[in-house]
């Protein structure tokens, strides 16, 4: 049966994306801390990444300027007043404010992001993760393995 109306798309150029996560060289971004960066959104912003973080790293207060998807692949994070364990999610609205997030033990997790986050100390700004940021990592990246 026919359908009642034209759903093919506008945009001709329009893919999927695939990532071989698996396949894809970590970016260490602290001693303790590391990356695969399975996609960015310039139109939308979101953003979406492999996080790799050994025992004891610290990720600092933050505040998210949009909302967050976390899933816990394997280890435990100590996030405020609770545990992620392997295989919890959890969503974190815009706006939210934290404070650190420890690794318990090696952890590794998927965090998919709809903007950036912002990370302070007491005096000041640390640092502003976004999709534009993960792009210049990822060239950075790229320049770096075909210089080596």
């Amino acid at each position: 049966m026919a359908l009642q109306q034209d759903i093919s798309p506008v945009n001709s150029e329009l893919m999927d994306t695939l990532v071989e996560a698996s396949k894809m060289d970590w970016i260490q971004t602290d001693e303790k801390a590391f990356m695969k960066i399975l996609y960015t959104g310039s139109e939308s912003g979101s953003w979406a990444v492999l996080l790799k973080w050994l025992e004891g790293y610290v990720a600092g207060p933050h505040k998210h300027l949009s909302g967050s998807h976390t899933f816990i692949l394997k280890g435990k994070l100590q996030v405020r007043d609770g545990v992620l364990n392997a295989g919890d999610y959890v969503y974190e609205p815009n706006g939210m404010l934290h404070g650190a997030t420890t690794a318990l033990e090696d952890t590794e997790y998927l965090f998919i992001c709809n903007g950036p986050v912002l990370f302070f100390d007491d005096d000041k700004f640390t640092n502003y993760l976004g999709w534009e940021e993960l792009q210049r990592m990822q060239a950075a990246q790229a320049q770096d393995v075909s210089a080596g």
